[in-house]
């Protein structure tokens, strides 16, 4: 009875157990919730994504738009939220929360990774080219459907000093594909563009400010002597084409003493400095003097002074002359050169370059007296070389071709047949400034062409004994012809 009594007080409470057994705590996530209630949370992508609507929770399948800072692009541009099947619990779907991207062809498929911001153009890196006159770029493109309306085009990125001018670059041009060149050609020197690649309307993909190379600069127009000082100078040149650095001078003298010195002065003058004091000459002295600009992309073109000292004739070129060498020997290819040192006694710089140049290869004897030459190549005709190095302090006599050789130069052998000119040349140098000095010598080595000494004295003898003999002719030609008249003379007389 006591049992009975004990099973009936603890029925109810197993039949309540029972009863939470059979029930599943609600589910939010489980279908049968309103449709229209039921929220997503903001995407955790990425942070520089901009959302429209901006907020935190989205109901479902409500249209998203997203957008990025300037030159970046979206990998969707719309999405929504809704919702799919995770799993089956007890014979039910259990759904999640998912996004949904719209593609190019306006399908919403399923995103399964972040959405990030990408960038639509990619300038190659180690591409960019600038030149004095054109940039160029490759490009590639991360969104192939935006980039097909893409556009490029450079521009003037601001006035020019006077009086620099450059003319506005005009036009556009369409990029096509996901990868390619942009050049900007026919720009001016020194200048600086802009490069701008754009989406209609007015979204900027890229843009560049960049300064073309420097070339080099313009002639100088205007220059002049100051006779009273002895000053030459100049207008400064702009810096159009290049900062202007500084300025390269060649003065050219010749002597009417000796027209077979040519004294040739290198120099280079910092920007600031417009004039120079032109070196004092002996009367009659002429001189060229020949200035350029400089920018880091080298000289100018030159602008050409020509005058002679203490004289107010109209100046004349240069005419430099060569000492004539008669003493040759081509069969052994050898010349002896009488030479006198050009150096003053006073001078610490003694020491001489003998440099031979073959004429043919030879424009004129300036060019060859600020050479730089070549060492020599017996396997093709030489231009200009040393053929000796040597510390001139008094006149000699040198054996030139004799076949020796030392460092830097070498007295090779003269070929036959071929043409001259040999330049005894002093070099000064210092740390602004260098100057050539230099004596010429030409001749011909062809047998015949220019005797020696020698050969003079033996064609004066011959001559004579030629005309010896036809006078020693006419002579005998006389006397017989007065012996043969005189026994007619006496037979007439009888």
């Amino acid at each position: 009875m006591a049992l009975q009594l004990l099973s009936l007080r603890f029925l109810p409470v197993l039949v309540s157990l029972l009863a939470a057994q059979g029930q599943e705590a609600p589910d939010p996530k489980v279908q049968g919730l309103p449709q229209e209630t039921e929220t997503c949370q903001r995407p955790r992508w990425s942070s520089s994504l901009q959302l429209s609507p901006d907020q935190e929770n989205y109901k479902k399948n409500e249209e998203v738009m997203l957008s990025c800072p300037e030159g970046f692009q979206p990998t969707f541009t719309h999405v929504k939220c809704a919702r799919e099947v995770q799993s089956i619990s007890r014979g039910k779907p259990v759904y999640r929360d998912v996004w949904l991207g719209r593609n190019t062809r306006d399908d919403w498929i399923r995103i399964r990774s972040s959405v990030e911001c990408l960038e639509v153009l990619q300038v190659v890196p180690g591409t960019l080219e600038i030149s004095s006159t054109s940039i160029k770029l490759n490009w590639t493109c991360s969104v192939p459907d935006v980039c097909q309306r893409m556009r490029a085009r450079c521009r003037l990125a601001g006035p020019l000093s006077s009086p620099c001018e450059a003319e506005e670059v005009k036009g556009e041009e369409t990029l096509q594909g996901q990868e390619g060149t942009f050049t900007c050609p026919a720009l001016q020197p020194f200048t600086d563009y802009s490069v701008t690649i754009s989406l209609p309307p007015s979204t900027v993909l890229f843009t560049w400010l960049v300064r073309t190379e420097e070339t080099v600069p313009d002639k100088l127009e205007k220059l002049w002597l100051d006779p009273s000082t002895g000053f030459l100078r100049w207008k400064p040149l702009p810096s159009c084409k290049g900062e202007i650095i500084g300025y390269q001078l060649n003065i050219t003298t010749s002597s009417t003493q000796d027209g077979s010195l040519l004294e040739m002065e290198r120099l280079w003058l910092n920007s600031p400095v417009t004039e120079y004091r032109l070196p004092e000459h002996s009367p009659g002295s002429r001189y060229v003097v020949m200035i350029q600009g400089l920018t880091a992309a080298g000289a100018g073109a030159a602008s050409l002074w020509e005058l002679q000292a203490n004289s107010s004739d109209t100046p004349h070129p240069l005419d430099i002359s060569c000492h004539s060498i008669r003493d040759i020997s081509p069969s052994q290819g050898t010349a002896v050169l009488p030479l006198h040192p050009i150096a003053h006694p006073s001078e610490a710089v003694r020491e001489h370059q003998l440099i031979v140049a073959v004429m043919d290869n030879v424009t004129s004897v300036e060019g060859a007296c600020s050479w730089e030459p070549q060492p020599f190549n017996a396997s093709q005709q030489p231009g200009a070389y040393v053929a000796a190095v040597l510390n001139l302090t008094a006149p000699t006599e040198f054996v030139l071709g004799n076949g020796t050789h030392g460092q830097g130069y070498h007295n090779a052998a003269l070929h036959p047949g071929w043409d001259y000119m040999v330049l005894l040349r002093l070099v000064r140098r210092s740390q602004q400034a260098e100057k050539f000095s230099c004596i010429c010598y030409s001749f011909s080595l062809v047998a015949g062409q220019h005797p020696g000494p020698w050969h003079g004295t033996v064609v004066g003898v011959v001559v004579l004994l030629v005309l010896l003999l036809i006078s020693a002719g006419i002579l005998w030609f006389v006397l017989s012809r007065k012996r043969k008249s005189l026994p007619s003379k006496a037979k007439e007389d009888h």
